[in-house]
């Protein structure tokens, strides 16, 4: 097993609110082939969608599995999307679901949301405002041999689940289930960090779509993405791998398409992709 920092990282509480879906004054999105739609997205619950579930067979645009959480409070949201980490425990502190458990699944950029799994009976408790606590851990994590590798956005116990083994040239291998030329990353790229929010995988031409199994997409998935330097902000450079999880659904919008919340980053080659079809989180925290 890789050994880490863990022993030295903090665990601290965030906290948000269900957000309510919110919609401007023209409720219609332009796809990128011209056509307008009104269409369901970001906030509020999500019943019919799960990590596990297809990302990109389903009538929306921007939508987040589960439960979409926010403060108000620029700050105090900052914070929240920061700190909170893929995998970490949340639990419902006020209303009728008080006391349900779920994961932070990902953090999703522009909107500001921390993305959040419970369980479907959970899921009909509760309500819009409902507080969410969640156990911040996870921020600063380090691999030991590896500290060219940047470790961000995930709880260690989950990063410990996901199969990532060093190989005899010194490399860590980590199971994905497809691997996303520099080429289809859109939205989010030029940002000045990756320790929030997302990017995403461009949908917009279709052969490219399937060549690279974008289609068969799954909330939760792990992917890697090639030529993705996401160490200091999100640019393209040669060489470099990212390693990321699905966060939210596929897109109409041009440059748009399932958001990436970064997981690991290197400037160089040393991250190898294994191409496995279970490289799920949802697989990882035993809630499929």
């Amino acid at each position: 097993m890789l050994k880490t920092n863990r022993e030295k990282l903090v665990m601290q509480s965030v906290q948000g609110k269900i957000h309510s879906p919110i919609m401007g004054g023209n409720p219609y999105k332009i796809s990128h082939d011209g056509r307008p739609m009104i269409l369901h997205g970001t906030g509020g619950i999500t019943y019919n969608y799960q990590i596990g579930d297809s990302c990109m067979d389903l009538v929306g645009d921007h939508v987040e599995p589960g439960v979409s959480v926010r403060n108000e409070e620029q700050a105090e949201n900052k914070a929240l999307m920061v700190l909170s980490c893929v995998g970490n425990e949340a639990k419902v502190i006020s209303g009728d679901a008080k006391g349900a458990k779920g994961y932070v699944t990902g953090t999703h950029g522009g909107i500001e949301h921390v993305l959040v799994y419970f369980p479907e009976e959970d899921l009909e408790k509760m309500a819009i405002d409902d507080k969410i606590l969640i156990k911040a851990f996870g921020q600063g994590l380090q691999i030991e041999g590896h500290e060219d590798v940047l470790v961000m956005n995930i709880d260690p116990d989950l990063f410990e689940k996901m199969g990532i083994v060093e190989n005899e040239n010194g490399e860590l291998e980590v199971p994905v289930v497809t691997e996303i030329p520099a080429h289809l990353m859109g939205s989010g790229l030029g940002s000045s960090t990756s320790l929030s929010g997302d990017y995403d995988i461009t949908t917009g031409d279709e052969e490219e779509v399937k060549k690279y199994g974008i289609d068969k997409l799954r909330f939760g998935d792990i992917v890697l993405l090639r030529d993705c330097d996401n160490t200091y902000g999100r640019q393209f450079l040669k060489g470099s791998v990212t390693i990321g999880v699905i966060v939210h659904s596929n897109c109409v919008l041009s440059g748009h398409g399932p958001g990436v919340t970064g997981l690991l980053s290197c400037k160089t080659p040393k991250i190898k992709g294994i191409i496995n079809e279970n490289a799920n989180i949802a697989n990882y925290l035993g809630v499929k």
